[in-house]
């Protein structure tokens, strides 16, 4: 349908004179206004709820089997002869991986290795059954084990049963509060945190971790702590204890873990050499230890033989003081797990719910304090590796498993000739590459505010220690998102030569605008945070307007503001009530609103508190160009028509009338959207004022 403009003047339009002689017809696309009268159901709570309802009445027996039980998923299309070989093979070489490092992340947390290689056991199984990732590695990691020590050590000293205690606490704490985010769907809370928070954090932190370390290289105790700054003092004040043996033997480890690594990722033919490398370290130190007995490189010592034994977590009193770490620990848990587990899953073409693997790792916590494990979660390196060797399914989850209940049935004798500073040359190469500094100089080339955000971040988080920095850096994210959103993107819009195109005059200089009309976009919602500041700018643009690249007749103000609302997908009652202050505060002034292009939700919002017929049906445009067009005609009409004198109400209203002529015929919607119709009647295309 379209409708047809005629072409009165703007002031017998306004004033209701007598309609004059010439009068030029605009073929428009007419805006379906919504019914007011009877409330739609589809946005109702109620709907979406019955909506819900019906669609979990429909579920089958398989889809509620896949719902609680994710493995169930890859085990109905399990291909036995494509994929048992390299689920066995990659679950056996990231097993092997996971031995070493187990034990290594949980002297980097402060407890006992035996402790990592529990945390290597029981969540492997049951993440295997709840978790939807195929390819994640999940089991100890070095920023949750710093996290871990940096909690624990302010509260008891890590030679104390309580700090163990303490430790597997966390891992429940942590557990349900993942499952409790998953199955309330609220993992979306935690994208308010910028990327450049994430990178700035990991930063810092691989760099205390590594600092951390070097009381096995140095031969000397450190004091433990999560600041730079007195890592630093107390590195330099044992510096007369420093020993010569420790700190060859790990710099020589380091250096090989480093090559294997390098050489891993950058020839496939050698990629087996990123896995073996953690197992290549130890074997080394051991044999190096077992050759030469040297007293000055400190040993990991007895290790418990044996699977871990069921036991409720204790010492819920310390709870509370807990909280702010489990937070932390569950936020890196969404943030790098779940996002490691969406990428492999993307790669491997399977879909993953980013709240039920939330809810799986939850459940691997839980189940894992049971059996004295620490907090857990997915390792970057170790699921790229797993990856790499060709993981299909969960399976490779499960031999993981495996190898490690056999190290802890069988190897546990052979560890404790493993040197110190081999497990924390295997901790130091791990979070090397966690030093972003990639990221830093990425960011400073394409948006500096995201460099500012990861360098306030990293600094403090170094100097102000874990907790604040990332509070520090998450407060300074919302303050700029709360900034973008409160004072939004707004163009002025200019036509672009020969279309019906509108487009930001300052991306597009060669746009021209009309004279008598500014025409805007508002790129964001308009809600209660940014209404003044759009107000302040629709003021400006009406006073400052650019007349160099205008066309049309020559007129010495505006009479009327378009506002383009595509971008705008949501409006609250403070915009509405702005809204109608604006349109009363033009009206004084003479000046028209009106309003093109809204979706269904917002022009429903303006129509039910008012606004479309406060400012008028006819003003309510489905293109920028039908509003431009009926516009530009009451402009032309001002050079036409002198103002006469005021109506009454009723001569006002049969004018109007007159206006709103319906049914003309004319060029197609199709001719009018390519502007290249031949009657200028139709589509003025007003030349260029010649300068």
């Amino acid at each position: 349908m379209e409708i047809t403009y005629a072409s009165p003047s703007y002031t017998d339009f306004a004033a209701g004179s007598s309609m004059p002689t010439s009068a030029r017809p605009v073929r428009i696309i007419p805006l379906q206004h919504p019914d007011t009268t009877s409330s739609s159901s589809s946005s109702s709570p109620w709907a979406a709820l019955s909506k819900w309802k019906s669609k979990v009445q429909s579920m089958t027996w398989v889809e509620w089997l896949a719902l609680f039980l994710p493995c169930s998923r890859w085990i109905r299309t399990y291909k036995w002869r494509e994929y048992l070989q390299v689920d066995l093979m990659s679950g056996i070489t990231v097993g092997v991986m996971l031995v070493p490092q187990a034990m290594s992340y949980a002297k980097l947390a402060g407890l006992e290795p035996i402790y990592g290689l529990y945390s290597g056991f029981i969540p492997l199984f049951v993440y295997a059954i709840f978790g939807s990732s195929r390819q994640l590695a999940v089991g100890p990691v070095a920023l949750v084990s710093l996290l871990v020590s940096n909690v624990l050590t302010s509260i008891v000293d890590s030679s104390d049963a309580l700090y163990t205690e303490l430790a597997i606490l966390l891992a429940f704490m942590v557990g349900v509060m993942e499952c409790i985010l998953g199955l309330l769907r609220l993992g979306w809370i935690i994208r308010f945190i910028s990327h450049s928070v994430i990178s700035g954090f990991t930063t810092a932190s691989a760099i205390v971790i590594a600092l951390s370390q070097a009381k096995y290289f140095l031969g000397y105790d450190i004091e433990r702590s999560s600041k730079i700054v007195p890592l630093i003092k107390s590195i330099i004040a044992g510096a007369d204890g420093f020993s010569w043996p420790p700190f060859v033997m790990g710099s020589v480890i380091l250096a090989i873990l480093l090559t294997m690594k390098h050489l891993g990722k950058t020839r496939k033919y050698l990629r087996f050499l990123r896995a073996a490398g953690p197992l290549t370290a130890v074997l080394l130190g051991t044999i190096f230890v077992k050759i030469f007995n040297p007293s000055s490189i400190s040993l990991v010592g007895d290790i418990p033989q044996g699977l871990p034994s069921f036991s409720i977590p204790k010492a819920f009193g310390y709870a509370t003081s807990l909280i702010p770490t489990a937070l932390l620990i569950t936020g890196v848990a969404i943030l790098e797990s779940v996002g490691i587990a969406k990428a492999l899953a993307a790669k491997n073409g399977y879909e993953l719910d980013s709240n039920q693997e939330l809810f799986g790792l939850g459940v691997a916590n839980i189940f894992g304090s049971f059996f004295s494990a620490y907090p857990t979660t997915g390792s970057f390196s170790r699921s790229a590796v797993n990856h790499e060797s060709g993981a299909k399914t969960g399976l490779s989850g499960l031999v993981m498993g495996i190898v490690m209940a056999c190290a802890l049935l069988f190897m546990t004798p052979l560890f404790e000739y493993i040197p110190q500073c081999a497990l924390a040359a295997i901790v130091i190469s791990a979070v090397i590459g966690l030093v972003d500094y990639d990221e830093a100089i990425f960011l400073w080339g394409v948006d500096k505010k995201d460099f500012l955000l990861w360098t306030i971040t990293a600094t403090t988080t170094l100097y102000l220690g874990i907790e604040i920095g990332v509070l520090i850096g998450v407060g300074v994210s919302l303050a700029f998102v709360i900034h973008e959103s409160a004072n939004p993107h707004i163009a002025v819009l200019g036509r672009l030569p020969g279309t019906t195109v509108y487009r930001n005059i300052q991306q597009y200089p060669e746009a021209y605008t009309y004279n008598g009309i500014v025409i805007v976009r508002i790129d964001a919602p308009i809600y209660f945070a940014n209404i003044s500041y759009i107000k302040d700018r629709l003021r400006e643009y009406e006073v400052e307007v650019d007349r160099s690249t205008s066309r049309g007749p020559e007129v010495e103000r505006i009479y009327f503001v378009i506002i383009e609302m595509a971008p705008v997908t949501y409006i609250d009652s403070s915009a509405v009530q702005a809204l109608k202050d604006l349109h009363q505060e033009y009206k004084l002034r003479d000046i028209q609103i009106a309003i093109s292009n809204l979706n269904g939700e917002v022009l429903k919002t303006l129509s039910s508190a008012g606004v479309v017929d406060l400012i008028g049906k006819e003003w309510y445009f489905v293109r920028v160009h039908d509003a431009v067009q009926v516009c530009l005609q009451r402009v032309q009409s001002l050079k036409e028509t002198p103002k006469a004198a005021d109506p009454s109400s009723e001569e006002r209203l049969s004018s109007f009338q007159r206006v709103l002529r319906q049914r003309a015929e004319g060029s197609s919607v199709s001719e009018l959207e390519s502007g290249t119709q031949n009657d200028p009647q139709l589509e003025p295309l007003l030349p260029r004022k010649s300068s």
